[in-house]
């Protein structure tokens, strides 16, 4: 069988440091690719790292089918799953692998809903989630997979290995974080905490701030929490009417929420140095 790779999959899951493919190069070279590529039909699934060593190396390799895949995003729901339990991975890409599976179910669930018998809806646009099964494939006919219930954010975090704080500043990172900033906390330059911070900031400075350096963004992030804990300014007289004190409500509950989230990462983060060094 020719394999196929699907270059769209081999980029689902962010790549290897190249210190961790020198790595598994090693290993391969040493102890042969013991774990078989997972195919579905003649399409690569798991197994894009090792599949290119061993073809770099003419080292020989098992494959096996998972015959379970109806649709691009059982491959998607799949891959997710095994790289969240994976140790490799670290706490921000498991916190966007979590999200983005909550997205995929989302959407299927809002595929799921019943179609109201007055309307008539036009035909869909093929999607990802529509291409058919490759044809190598010779798996048994079962009906459409039920939508899953939607994971609350609680659920996310316990999968990803999280806390809910994490995962809300991974949230934010991923809507309001400039390029540059996702790319520093991806590379461990950044911290969870401080690329949130600094994600508030308007995106030039944002980008200002990751082009100065790492101290410049640490330095943004430190500013950043510094001037949420400022008191405010105290209504004028006069000031102090109904939407005004509602208003003011609303700011000290949503610092007092950052506050906690930012204790609450410090605490993890904390609890995970005292493992480390218990190790």
């Amino acid at each position: 069988m020719d394999i196929v790779v699907n270059e769209e999959l081999k980029a689902y899951i962010d790549p290897l440091t190249p210190d961790e493919y020198e790595a598994l190069e090693r290993s391969l070279l040493a102890e042969g690719c013991r774990d078989s590529l997972v195919l579905w039909g003649n399409v690569l699934v798991d197994g894009h790292n090792r599949y290119g060593i061993c073809q770099k190396h003419n080292l020989p390799f098992n494959t096996v089918q998972n015959t379970r895949f109806q649709s691009m995003e059982d491959v998607h729901l799949w891959m997710i799953e095994q790289h969240l339990g994976r140790r490799s991975v670290s706490d921000f890409q498991r916190g966007v692998l979590a999200l983005r599976k909550r997205e995929i179910l989302a959407e299927r669930r809002a595929r799921a809903k019943p179609v109201p018998e007055e309307t008539t809806p036009a035909p869909a646009a093929e999607t990802a989630a529509d291409v058919p099964a490759p044809e190598a494939v010779d798996a048994p006919a079962v009906a459409p997979p039920k939508a899953e219930p939607l994971p609350s954010r609680q659920a996310l975090a316990r999968e990803a290995r999280l806390s809910n704080s994490q995962v809300v500043m991974i949230e934010k990172i991923q809507k309001q974080a400039a390029p540059e900033v996702v790319a520093a906390v991806k590379s461990g330059v950044l911290s969870i905490n401080a690329a949130a911070a600094v994600a508030t900031l308007p995106e030039e400075e944002q980008r200002a701030a990751a082009i100065a350096g790492e101290d410049e963004l640490k330095q943004a992030a430190k500013r950043v929490r510094e001037a949420k804990r400022k008191p405010k300014k105290e209504p004028e007289a006069g000031e102090d009417d109904l939407p005004t004190l509602r208003r003011r409500v609303a700011e000290l509950t949503a610092e007092v929420a950052e506050l906690k989230a930012d204790n609450e990462a410090l605490r993890e983060q904390l609890a995970r140095w005292e493992r480390s060094t218990a190790a």
